[in-house]
C-alpha cells in the first residue's frame, strides 16, 4: 500500500494546485476522526423518520436539510420546483395482530396511498371464496371478517386485457370487495414485506376503498394453523392512513460550494431524499444512508476550508422510488447547462461502504486517483475501480437520467456485511443496520470524490458519440 502522502503528491501532480495536497489531509482527518455522519442518520432515522413522495415527512426533510447545509457554510441553499402530484398521503402509526389463545403481533405492510381502518378493526378471519359459486353459499359469512388469501389475489396489469379466467377472478374479487369485509389480508413469500404502491389515478375526494395488507410467510402460517382449530380466530389491524388534499409540489433540495476559479462548471455530489413508508421502517439504507453521505460531505468540505475550482452542488432529489422524476426533471430544466457538469456521483446502495464505481478508459485515471486516496485512508475498506466500454444508460437510482444526457454519472458500488435484500423497501430498513465505520467511510469519500473532480485542471472526459 502506498503512502497517503505519496498518493496525495500524485494528486497534486494532476491537479497542479499545491494547496491540494494540505486540503485533502484536512478533509480526511475531519470525515475520519470528526465524523458526524450517524448523528446526522440518526436524526433522518428518528426525528424524521420515513418520506413517502407527497407526505408530511417529505415537508420535514425538505426544511431540516436546508436549514442543515446552511448551518455548515453552503452557499445558494434553495428548493427547485420540478412537479406536483394531485392528492397526498401520511401513514401514521400502524399495528395489527392475532387474539385470544393463539396470540400473535403480525409484521406487515399495505400499500402506499390506500385507505387505512378509521380506528381499530377486529373481525374473524374468514378464508376467501375461491370460486362464484362458494362466494354465493358462504356470503353472509363474510361481512365483518378479515379476508384470508393464502394464495394471492389476481391481478391484471394497466392496459392488458384479462383472459376470460382472469376475468372470472377479477369479478369475485369485485364482489368480495363488495361484500362488507373489513379487509384483504395475504403472505409474502418470505419473512420481507415490501412496500409499493402508486398515487396515480387518485385524488383526495376519490380514491379505492379497500384495505389491503400483506403480513410475513411467517405470520400467515401461523393464522392458517390456528383456523384449522374449533374457535374462530380473530384479527385486529389499527392503520391510520391520512389523504392529504392536493396538488402536493415536489421539490428538489440544492446546495453549494462555490467554485473558485471555474465556477460555471460543476460536479454534483447526490441521492434521493424520498422513501417508502412501510410500517417499522425508517427509510435509513434507502436513502438517509445517500442524504447522509451528501450532507457529511458538505459538512467536511466547508470544514477543511476546501476552495475547489469548480461547483460542488449537493442535489437531494424526491420522486425518485416512483420513477427518477425528480432528476429527470432537473436534467430537461438544465438542459443548456449540461455540458458544465463534469460528473454526477449518486450514493444509494444501501448500508456498505463505497467500494468502486465504474467508468471508461478516460475516466478511470480519474476515479482511480478517489479510489487511492479512500483505500490508503480506510485500507480496511479497499475500493476498486472497474472499466467498461459504455457508460451505462438504464438503471435504477439517479444517475441514469445523467448518463443518458451524455453527463458521466457515477452509481457507487458497495460491499460489505451487510444484505441489501433484507432492507430495500422492508420493515427492516433502519439504522441499527448501517455500521458506523461504513457510513463514515462512504461519506468521507464523497467529500474527496467532489473535491478531487472539482479541483483537476480538466473536467471528466465525455464518452464519444456512437456513430
Amino acid at each position: 500500500m502506498r503512502s497517503l502522502a505519496t498518493l496525495l503528491l500524485a494528486l497534486v501532480t494532476v491537479s497542479g494546485q499545491a494547496q491540494d495536497r494540505a486540503t485533502l489531509d484536512r478533509i480526511i482527518d475531519e470525515g475520519k476522526n470528526h465524523s458526524q455522519a450517524m448523528k446526522l442518520l440518526g436524526h433522518i432515522s428518528h426525528k424524521i423518520g420515513p418520506r413517502l413522495s407527497t407526505s408530511y415527512g417529505l415537508d420535514n426533510a425538505y426544511n431540516w436539510t436546508q436549514k442543515t447545509f446552511k448551518s455548515f457554510g453552503c452557499k445558494n441553499v434553495h428548493l427547485e420546483q420540478w412537479g406536483e402530484w394531485p392528492v397526498g398521503f401520511q401513514r401514521g402509526k400502524s399495528s395489527g395482530k392475532m387474539l385470544g389463545e393463539h396470540a400473535r403481533t403480525f409484521e406487515f405492510t399495505t400499500p402506499s396511498w390506500t385507505q387505512g381502518t378509521d380506528g381499530p378493526k377486529r373481525g374473524k378471519a374468514v378464508l376467501a371464496p375461491r370460486t362464484k359459486e362458494e362466494f354465493d353459499q358462504r356470503k353472509d359469512q363474510l361481512k365483518g371478517a378479515w379476508l384470508i388469501y393464502t394464495t394471492p389475489p389476481p391481478r391484471v396489469m394497466r392496459g392488458q386485457n384479462p383472459t376470460p379466467e382472469q376475468q372470472a377472478a377479477l369479478d369475485l374479487q369485485k364482489a368480495i370487495l363488495e361484500a362488507g369485509i373489513l379487509g384483504t389480508v395475504q403472505a409474502s413469500s418470505n419473512e420481507l414485506v415490501i412496500t409499493s404502491g402508486s398515487w396515480q389515478d387518485k385524488t383526495f375526494e376519490n380514491h379505492p376503498s379497500n384495505v389491503s395488507i400483506t403480513v410475513r410467510k411467517s405470520d400467515m402460517e401461523a393464522i392458517v394453523k390456528a383456523m384449522d382449530g374449533l374457535k374462530p380466530v380473530e384479527l385486529e389491524f389499527n392503520l391510520k392512513h391520512t389523504w392529504i388534499k392536493g396538488p402536493r409540489k415536489f421539490y428538489n433540495v440544492i446546495a453549494e460550494i462555490p467554485g473558485s476559479t471555474k465556477s460555471d462548471e460543476v460536479v454534483i455530489v447526490g441521492g434521493h431524499l424520498d422513501s417508502w413508508d412501510g410500517p417499522g421502517s425508517q427509510g435509513t439504507a434507502d436513502n438517509g444512508t445517500g442524504v447522509t453521505a451528501a450532507l457529511e460531505a458538505a459538512r467536511i468540505l466547508n470544514k477543511a476550508g476546501a476552495k475547489p475550482a469548480r461547483t460542488i452542488r449537493f442535489i437531494l432529489f424526491t420522486g425518485e422510488e416512483q420513477g427518477l422524476f425528480g432528476s429527470r426533471e432537473y436534467v430537461k430544466q438544465h438542459a443548456n447547462e449540461l455540458s458544465k457538469i463534469s460528473c454526477v456521483f449518486i450514493e444509494d446502495g444501501g448500508a456498505n461502504p463505497e467500494s468502486g464505481t465504474y467508468g471508461l478508459a478516460s475516466m478511470a485515471p480519474f476515479l482511480q486517483v478517489i479510489a487511492d486516496i479512500s483505500t490508503a485512508a480506510f485500507p480496511e475498506l479497499p475500493m476498486k475501480i472497474r472499466t467498461v466500454d459504455r457508460m451505462p444508460r438504464g438503471g435504477g437510482s439517479d444517475h441514469a437520467p445523467f448518463n443518458q444526457a451524455g453527463v458521466p454519472a457515477f452509481f457507487w458500488d458497495e460491499e460489505g456485511t451487510q444484505s441489501y435484500t433484507f432492507v430495500h423497501h422492508t420493515q427492516n430498513d433502519r439504522i441499527e443496520h448501517v455500521p458506523a465505520n461504513y457510513m463514515i467511510q462512504s461519506a468521507t469519500n464523497e467529500a474527496v470524490a467532489a473535491f478531487v473532480m472539482a479541483s483537476v485542471p480538466e473536467m471528466m472526459p465525455r464518452e464519444t458519440p456512437a456513430q
